[in-house]
């Protein structure tokens, strides 16, 4: 079942995401189960939503590329994570790609 996994990372700036993003390179391998992943920052630091076809297919692409990524970035702390059930998605036509 896909479901929505939504972080909160304190502290996390553009700079580590960018970081951890090119170290990664999910945007030119795209990680097995991943959907859709969006990321915007505020006073506070890094939220992400991502749309995964599983729980467990975030937690194997987390394992296994992102967390030396974020480890080499030299990102603290731990995110608040959360994943529920997706209901319904809707991606306008004409939609593709990275911003």
């Amino acid at each position: 079942m896909a479901v929505v996994m939504s972080m909160s990372w304190a502290e996390v700036t553009a700079e580590q995401y960018d970081a951890v993003r090119e170290t990664v390179g999910w945007e030119e391998s795209a990680p097995a189960g991943g959907e859709v992943h969006v990321a915007w920052f505020d006073a506070r630091g890094l939220h992400v939503i991502d749309v995964w076809e599983s729980e467990e297919a975030f937690h194997a692409f987390f394992t296994e590329r992102l967390a030396p990524a974020v480890e080499k970035a030299g990102i603290q702390g731990v995110p608040e994570t959360d994943f529920s059930p997706l209901h319904r998605r809707f991606v306008a036509p004409g939609v593709t790609g990275a911003a």
